[in-house]
Parts: structure tokens; sequence; C-alpha cells
């Protein structure tokens, strides 16, 4: 898999730009604050319909204009694919496959996929949870695009559910109330305890149900991840203690949460284990307003020996960790469908030399490689390839 030629119109700083790639390794040079990364985040965009720097899509549209547009040639088994997607802030964006609309957008997830490093990605080893759960079910849409339906499913009943527990929390008798809140909340307060408990359970029922689904995805994906983090790691940082991946849930009781790798994951016992725990905790929620068990507040624990990276790891050490998920995840996809594109947005400036030696020779057999870099410099001898300067929203192809 490889993309042929991007173009972007109101797309970040780039009013409009027209981008020839081909397979091999191509960077994209350029001091910092031209627009090199914009160029891959497009990409980015195109693969996830989302962007790995922003959460929403307002800034991706250039400022004063009222849309972005970014179309993308995938390549794929010798066959090709125009994409276009119309991001609309405020509004619903719109997408074409082939010049044809599609119904919805996410239906041309899965035509590119990419695996992204950025500086962003030491995060991964010393940020939040947040953020590995993120990585999580990132890859599992990569992996299998219907998975970003499941994913919007439970966030949606999340939603609603801790609507109900905050209506809740400010409806309890004593809780002093401004005239508003007192006014808005009045047909909750006439419904009652028990309406209240009998509404919950229904949403109890359905953030169970596609709770698991996206929990048991999840449990066979860091199955699938061990030891190819374990391998990755272990070729970036050979004298570090071993890497691990270890999935930690929030369930009470936790049924199929280590499975060896023959098991298959009961979702239904999973689905019973999260209605159980919801109500186990059901007090504490209405209490605080908030759920307190589910995939939402799950956890990838990453370790090194018998010690969390988080708070053990040294800069080096997760620096490592963090590129070897991110390889991990390539070696997956690329096991499961083909070559995803590497995109190493501003990577090898951050890494001492042996890790940038380590990692270019891992990446160099790609079929396609995109690097951003400041000066040439930074862009190690084995990932020679083609190479295009970006200056004042110029990409120029070096020749």
């Amino acid at each position: 898999m490889h993309v042929a030629h991007l173009s972007l119109t109101d797309f970040r700083s780039y009013p409009a730009v027209e981008l020839d790639l081909e397979p091999g390794v191509t960077a994209l040079v350029g001091p910092n604050g031209q627009g090199k990364t914009n160029l891959v985040e497009a990409l980015g965009y195109v693969a996830m319909l989302g962007s790995f720097r922003v959460a929403t899509d307002a800034p991706l549209v250039r400022h004063g204009a009222a849309r972005a547009v970014v179309r993308a040639v995938v390549v794929r088994d010798d066959r090709r694919a125009l994409v276009e997607l119309e991001i609309n802030p405020g509004r619903a964006n719109r997408a074409r496959l082939n010049r044809s609309p599609t119904p919805r957008p996410r239906d041309i997830l899965g035509l590119l996929r990419t695996v992204l490093f950025a500086p962003e990605d030491l995060a991964l080893a010393k940020g939040d949870p947040a953020e590995r759960r993120r990585f999580l079910d990132d890859l599992l849409v990569a992996r299998a695009p219907r998975f970003a339906g499941v994913r919007a499913d439970y966030e949606r009943v999340l939603k609603q559910r801790g609507a109900l527990l905050r209506s809740a929390v400010h409806a309890r008798p004593g809780r002093r109330q401004s005239p508003r809140r007192q006014e808005a909340e009045a047909g909750f307060s006439a419904a009652g305890a028990g309406d209240t408990l009998g509404t919950l359970e229904v949403w109890d029922a359905h953030l169970a149900r596609h709770g698991a689904e996206l929990l048991a995805a999840r449990l066979e994906l860091v199955r699938a991840l061990r030891p190819l983090v374990a391998g990755a790691y272990a070729k970036l940082a050979p004298s570090s203690a071993p890497a691990d991946v270890e999935y930690r849930g929030t369930l009470s009781t936790t049924p199929g949460l280590a499975p060896s790798a023959e098991d298959v994951i009961d979702r239904g016992a999973l689905e019973e284990a999260l209605r159980a725990s919801l109500l186990e905790v059901r007090q504490a929620e209405l209490e605080r307003g908030v759920t307190l068990v589910g995939p939402h507040r799950d956890d990838l624990l990453l370790t090194l020996g018998e010690l969390p990276a988080r708070g053990y790891a040294s800069h080096g050490e997760s620096w490592s960790f963090a590129l070897a998920l991110r390889l991990a995840a390539y070696d997956l996809l690329k096991a499961e469908g083909g070559d995803p594109v590497l995109i190493l947005d501003d990577v090898f400036a951050e890494l001492d030399t042996r890790r940038r030696r380590s990692l270019a020779e891992i990446v160099a057999p790609a079929e396609q490689v995109l690097i951003t870099a400041a000066v040439p410099e930074d862009v190690p001898a084995q990932l020679a390839g083609a190479r295009f300067d970006v200056a004042e929203g110029n990409v120029t192809r070096v020749r």
C-alpha cells in the first residue's frame, strides 16, 4: 500500500498544494513551523478520520476558509482509489470514493492504513491511561473499521448514562441548587428514585453490551501485541530489561482478562461481569455522578522487567517503549493485510544515535515511509530517498 498523490485545499496552512508521492522513502525537510507536519497530518486524517494533534476539526481548516478538502490517491494491490474528504466544522463532514459520495465518512475507513510516529508518542509511556486507550482503539479501527461504530456506540451510551447520573446527583434532597437548575431538573425530581434506578438499569444493559464488545476486542488485540512489543523493544534497547504489556480492567470479576493464546474470549461473560460490576458501584456512582466501571477507565500497563515503565523508565527507555508500541502496530497490520504507510514526524531528532540507527534499519523495508525533518542531517543515511523542501507554504521536489 502507498499514497501516489496528496491534494489539499484550505487544510491548515495550505490554501492549495499538490504532492506526487511514490513507494520507498520520502523526506519532507524544512524549518519548524513551515507546514511539514500538516502534510502528514492530512494523510493520518484520511486513514483515521481524526487528527493526532487536535481533538476537533476546526483547527484543520485554514483561517478564513469555510471548509477544508483532502484528496489522496491510494494504491493497493495495483488498484488505485481516489479518496476525498470535505471537512466542515460544526456541520457533517462528507466523503467521496472515486468521485462518488459515500453514505457516511467512516465508510472510507480501511482504504488507507497508516502507522504514525511523532514526538507526542512519548505520552504512551509517560502519559495518562487515556493515551494508551486511544492507541488501542485507533489500532482496533485500523484492523477492522467496524470498530469505529462500536467505539461510537459505547461513547454515546457512556455520555447518556453520565447525564442521568449527574441529574441524580443534582436532584438529591438537601443539595443546594440555583432556581434555573431546580426548574430544569423538576421533571427528573418528580420521576422519583424508582424511575431513576429503572432508567439506569436500561443504560447499564446498553453499556455492558457495547462495553463487552469493545473490551473483548482490546483483550484480543493486547494478546496479539505482546510478543510483537517485546520483540520490537529488544531490537531498540537490547541491553534493557524485557518489555511487556498487560491489560488492566476495572471489572470486579475479570473473565478473560488474561487468556492464553488458545482461549476464546467469552463476550457474554464479559457483559455479565460488566453489569455485575456496575451494580456493585451503583451507590458510589449516584453520589459522584460518573460511570466508574468500563473500558473508558481501563489501562494498558507497560512494564520493564518487574517494574512499571511509567515512573521508573528512563527517558531513553520510555522512548524505546513508545516506538516499540508503534512498531508492533505496524507488524500486526502488515501481517494482516499488507504494509501500512509509515509516517515518522520529526522523530529522529528526538533519538540518540543508536536508537536512530536501529529504528531506521527496522522501517527501511516498508513499502512507503514518509519522514519529516528540520534539516537533511536528521534523516538517517539508511533512509535515503526522495526529498521535498517545505518552506513558506511551498513544497518543492529536490532533484
